[in-house]
């Protein structure tokens, strides 16, 4: 099997346009949770928070490539922007077939599916609607706006399984350059705020709705006044490359993907299930060919949801104990739900490669329900070789993934 690593990350999110803004931000303990004061008229929306994200200037854009973009798509193209970038990739040189694109969101973009709705059913007249509203709608709207930008020719894979749908990309990247389909693939995922989709999770009782005049002080991940999840947007794109390709052309390596598993509960459409956390992390350390003993720290889903939180500290405890360091990177962010996992991640290694790992936003007092593992409450400087990321979505789609840190020396 072949070796496969991070070569370039790209983010937009409610923190900044870049990785840059978003790790100062972080390190400022900056959260992006804002009053959505336009959200009232929506009759029955108890959660008016958000953490929305500022759109650069879409005209830098072709008018002809972005017609077919929502707005999660045009997130998703400035951030594979800076992820080339970042791995010092020019535009067109990505159009090689073993080059592959695999992104995704939880649907298609839920302004355009609105917008689309509210045209078309007062008089149930279809010629009101554009022809570019269907590329808009569609569930794979991010991965073929982004390969058509980019001229992509080789695999190109939509992942749609709302919170873990950027980590089962970058997942099915990992595996299609581990097993010689592919020799770089961007990874990644997109999504919008939309006050549908805050009420989509209002009417799942999944929602924070008691801080909607405090917005700053939510979401709370892990902490017993947590009242449930704030819808945040953005998108994170990786750039994944075959070890010996990136050496050969002097990438700089961020990080190496070591193991990868997704699995179903099988139980529950909307609650969380320990077992299958469990089961997904102990088959992502198989893969990897690792123990628990050698992560160093856990990056955790926790969304802030009541029973979400307690089942995800409770697989982690049972995995690795008390020992290992645990944060959500969710007080800062919000929930970006199909962008999470990517995001996420790209701070992730970050802060190992820092070897820094930042503190759970707005943990201020932990639910007994969730004391068992070992929070970062302060900023903690630990030297880490080896992370875990999970990302755990409704209807018991779970997904967890293991990055090492690269050291040239010891290859």
């Amino acid at each position: 099997m072949r070796r496969v690593v991070i070569t370039g990350t790209g983010t937009i999110s409610a923190l900044g346009n870049s990785m840059d803004e978003l790790i100062n931000s972080i390190e400022r303990k900056v959260c992006g949770t804002k009053q959505m004061t336009t959200w009232n008229k929506y009759k029955g929306l108890q959660s008016l928070v958000g953490a929305p994200a500022k759109l650069p200037d879409i005209k830098t854009i072709p008018r002809k490539m972005r017609r077919s973009m929502g707005r999660m798509s045009l997130l998703a193209v400035f951030a594979a922007n800076e992820a080339l970038k970042s791995a010092k990739i020019e535009k067109d040189a990505i159009t090689n077939k073993r080059y592959g694109c695999v992104a995704g969101s939880t649907m298609g973009s839920a302004e355009a599916l609105n917008d689309t709705f509210e045209t078309m059913l007062p008089d149930h007249d279809l010629t009101l609607l554009t022809s570019m509203s269907f590329f808009k709608c569609i569930s794979h709207t991010v991965s073929m706006n982004l390969a058509q930008y980019l001229g992509i020719t080789g695999s190109i894979i939509a992942t749609s399984a709302a919170c873990a749908s950027s980590l089962q990309a970058i997942g099915t990247g990992f595996e299609l350059i581990r097993y010689n389909k592919q020799d770089i693939v961007l990874c990644g995922g997109a999504e919008e705020l939309h006050p549908t989709v805050t009420g989509s999770f209002d009417i799942l009782f999944a929602t924070s709705t008691k801080f909607n005049d405090n917005p700053e002080n939510t979401p709370r991940p892990f902490d017993k006044n947590r009242d449930g999840l704030v819808c945040g947007e953005g998108a994170g794109i990786l750039v994944l490359e075959e070890l010996e390709h990136a050496k050969k052309r002097g990438a700089n390596i961020l990080a190496e993907v070591l193991g990868y598993n997704t699995c179903g509960s099988g139980s529950h459409i909307s609650q969380s299930n320990k077992e299958a956390m469990i089961q997904c992390m102990n088959s992502t350390l198989s893969d990897a060919s690792l123990n628990p003993e050698n992560i160093d720290f856990v990056s955790a889903h926790a969304t802030a949801t009541l029973q979400g939180d307690h089942e995800e500290a409770a697989a982690i405890y049972e995995v690795f104990g008390s020992r290992i360091p645990v944060n959500s990177l969710k007080g800062y962010l919000g929930h970006t739900l199909g962008a999470s996992g990517a995001i996420e991640l790209a701070v992730s290694i970050e802060m190992m490669n820092k070897g820094i790992i930042y503190p759970t936003l707005n943990l201020d007092d932990v639910d007994e329900n969730c004391s068992m593992i070992n929070h970062v409450k302060t900023k903690l400087k630990k030297n880490i070789n080896f992370i875990l990321k999970n990302c755990f979505a409704f209807g018991g789609i779970n997904a967890s993934i293991i990055c090492k840190k690269y050291e040239e020396l010891n290859e």
